[in-house]
């Protein structure tokens, strides 16, 4: 739900329609547009987006692009999944494999919306209110949660992440954590999560909070900076997290936490919006508005995470990034180390997803559903 984010808490701070099962409703038939050269035998079969649709608008969609056929496919949930009322849901905020289930997180719909990974059928749902985000492990799900309703005001209530099993789709534990927590990361039996602190602006919260998996308790915070919001670990157990500031005097920055110390130990003072981990490589973009200017700035960035050092390169080679509008979500096939960035445009419309080479050279282009901005990858079946 990165665009209610950039609205409202910046205020504060092609084919045809048919009827289907469902009473009353018609169903808009999955719109497949060829985009590049099939690749059988590729280690990805092909990925999932999710877009997230505005706000308020129930426009939650789900794509997907097969390698096998060069295909990208346009809003397939509803056909696979006709008898479901009000289909996806309101805003998509994220979406993870894990075992032969997809599940995604339906965040204004207060629902972990879980699938069959092999042609996203619905298999059940998890009910967890103003849910953010999801990562595994040990057979459980963990989903953080804002804890109350999508309202901002100074007495908003202190978040939570909820311990979900997988195979009965049930909440078994909750911890208390901090104010309106985001992306999470687990690394050995600590699981780290993103307090933003969004709803109580100007009074954002301004840690990570650190889990133990086996008791399910609080550990301790660790002071970070204000605003937090994407976490992801290295392969030598450091996480880095991304601050998205003030929009006003404070700017977005990046921070590495060592998890031995469970301290913050770098800072990179460039903008993070969102960032993927591939390899020894972070990839970083920026997208900030100010309201000392009144503009946006967007910026992309590399990060060596072995030798912790700003790259100073930008990931696309190719002068593409003149074409986004709005970068709204990156990522990396882990086999053939394509880039992916989604482009959210005006945020009202139908959005872009770009695919890059390993050496930031476009590829091909995809028109995805509204505000698309959550991507994972699907492994081939050998």
């Amino acid at each position: 739900m990165k665009h209610f984010k950039h609205t409202c808490l910046l205020i504060a701070a092609t084919g045809l329609i048919f009827s289907g099962c469902r009473k009353n409703e018609t169903i808009v038939p999955p719109v497949l547009t060829p985009v590049t050269n099939p690749e059988p035998g590729a280690p990805y079969a092909g990925l999932y987006m999710l877009n997230e649709g505005n706000m308020g608008s129930n426009k939650a969609s789900l794509d997907y692009f097969d390698y096998t056929t060069g295909i990208y496919h346009k809003n397939i949930y509803a056909q696979n999944n006709p008898s479901v009322v009000k289909e996806l849901g309101d805003v998509g905020n994220d979406i993870q494999i894990y075992g032969n289930k997809l599940y995604a997180v339906i965040n204004v719909s207060n629902k972990v919306e879980v699938m069959n990974v092999a042609d996203a059928k619905r298999l059940g749902k998890i009910d967890i209110l103003n849910c953010r985000y999801i990562t595994f492990a040990n057979g459980k799900a963990y989903v953080s949660s804002y804890a109350g309703p999508v309202k901002i005001e100074a007495n908003a209530p202190i978040g939570f992440v909820a311990e979900v099993d997988t195979t009965t789709f049930q909440v078994l534990r909750k911890v208390i954590v901090g104010y309106q927590p985001e992306e999470m990361a687990i690394v050995g039996n600590k699981l780290y999560v993103a307090n933003s602190g969004g709803y109580r602006v100007p009074n954002y919260d301004r840690t990570v909070s650190v889990i133990d998996l086996t008791t399910f308790t609080e550990l301790k915070k660790i002071d970070v900076a204000i605003n937090l919001h994407h976490v992801k670990a290295d392969s030598d157990g450091d996480i880095y997290v991304t601050s998205r500031g003030n929009y006003r005097g404070i700017p977005s920055k990046l921070f590495v936490i060592d998890t031995k110390r469970d301290e913050v130990k770098k800072t990179f003072d460039i903008g993070a919006s969102d960032i993927v981990i591939s390899g020894d490589t972070a990839y970083v973009y920026g997208s900030e508005f100010s309201y000392n200017t009144g503009k946006w700035t967007i910026t992309y960035n590399m990060v060596n995470v072995k030798t912790e050092t700003l790259l100073n390169t930008n990931f696309i080679t190719d002068g593409t990034e003149k074409l986004i509008k709005m970068p709204y979500g990156v990522t990396v096939n882990p086999a053939t180390k394509e880039i992916f960035v989604s482009d959210a445009k005006d945020y009202v419309s139908s959005g872009t997803l770009y695919c890059f080479d390993k050496t930031g050279k476009k590829k091909w282009s995809a028109f995805t559903g509204d505000i698309p901005g959550h991507i994972v990858f699907v492994k081939a079946n050998k």
